[in-house]
């Protein structure tokens, strides 16, 4: 390994995605310097050809593959890097629905490996913002089994067995591999998941893409994945100010949120694995010993595994917290 600077708080390059179903949210309300319907910001990606590029810093430029070459269990943790090797395990987006998403199913990580070579999807999703009749369709109705389901489609009416839910801002959702689920028009929403781009398309409200074209769906590979059991996707958590407040998580990761109202040391060291944060509200300046690096609503920043403790300073600032439990 070659001899590389000391490891710090890190920022990434946004990685931008137009959607047919996009919005212009990421740029209004996060200062995403986009133009077009974007639908997505990639905020930290070791996706196959989506690989983020460091923003700041002595490490500006090099991407997050030759950061964790690099670095290894000094960046995600020995226990997550002896797991993982040198691929990220996690996927960070903020994403700006203006029309409803496809509905769509991920596969686990046993059918993902198989057909993809690829890690299942688990994801979770954090609502920031809802404009009226906003909504989520997550899993289908009670009693729906494979047979209605497969009646459903072939009728064209698959829509009268999805599970739509009515959502307000700070509503957190864990989807399983398995979940038939679409973000719904009018909806601005965090999302955390395992590194995969893996998505089958069920349907597409029989619209054309951003090139005129109607998009595949993927129905035939769609139907082993679905999980038919009913399935509990909406988290129940509590909130206090100046504390990491448990919001949910899987295996795969484990989120909290973290609201300040002043500065605040957080102490690191237990959790051997990195620490991403997704900046919700407001504005801070995260120091460590050797450096010191501002944040504000609308931006993500991970946290070395290396680094025992950080320090807010901030008298107001929201943000989710997110490592490899």
């Amino acid at each position: 390994m070659i001899t590389v600077s000391p490891l710090y708080p890190i920022k990434f390059d946004p990685i931008l995605k137009e959607k047919v179903w996009g919005g212009d949210k990421l740029n209004k309300l996060f200062d995403k310097k986009a133009d077009g319907k974007i639908g997505e910001s990639w905020e930290i990606s070791g996706v196959r050809e989506n690989i983020s590029e460091i923003l700041n810093g002595p490490l500006k430029g090099k991407t997050l593959n030759w950061l964790l070459e690099n670095y290894k269990e000094k960046l995600v943790g020995e226990r997550v890097y002896q797991e993982f090797g040198d691929t990220f395990p996690l996927l960070f987006k903020f994403i700006d629905a203006q029309e409803d998403l496809s509905v769509q199913v991920h596969p686990d990580d046993v059918l993902a490996k198989a057909r993809h070579d690829s890690f299942g999807k688990t994801e979770m999703w954090y609502i920031l913002d809802v404009e009226e009749n906003g909504r989520l369709i997550v899993g289908l109705h009670e009693n729906i089994g494979r047979e209605e389901y497969l009646e459903a489609l072939s009728k064209k009416q698959i829509t009268n067995v999805l599970n739509s839910q009515s959502v307000k801002k700070g509503d957190a959702f864990v989807l399983y591999p398995g979940t038939v689920h679409a973000i719904g028009a009018g909806v601005l929403l965090a999302e955390i998941q395992q590194t995969s781009d893996i998505t089958y398309r069920i349907y597409d409200w029989d619209r054309p893409d951003i090139n005129g074209e109607m998009r595949e769906l993927h129905n035939d590979l769609a139907i082993d994945a679905i999980d038919f059991s009913p399935l509990k996707s909406k988290l129940d958590y509590s909130e206090e100010v100046n504390t990491p407040s448990p919001v949910g998580g899987t295996v795969f990761f484990s989120v909290n949120k973290l609201d300040l109202s002043k500065n605040y040391v957080r102490d690191l060291e237990e959790v051997d694995s990195f620490t991403v944060y997704m900046c919700l509200e407001g504005t801070a300046l995260i120091e460590t010993e050797d450096f010191s690096e501002s944040i504000s609503k609308g931006e993500t920043i991970l946290i070395p595994a290396q680094l025992p403790e950080i320090k807010f300073i901030t008298n107001s600032a929201s943000f989710l917290e997110v490592f490899v439990p």
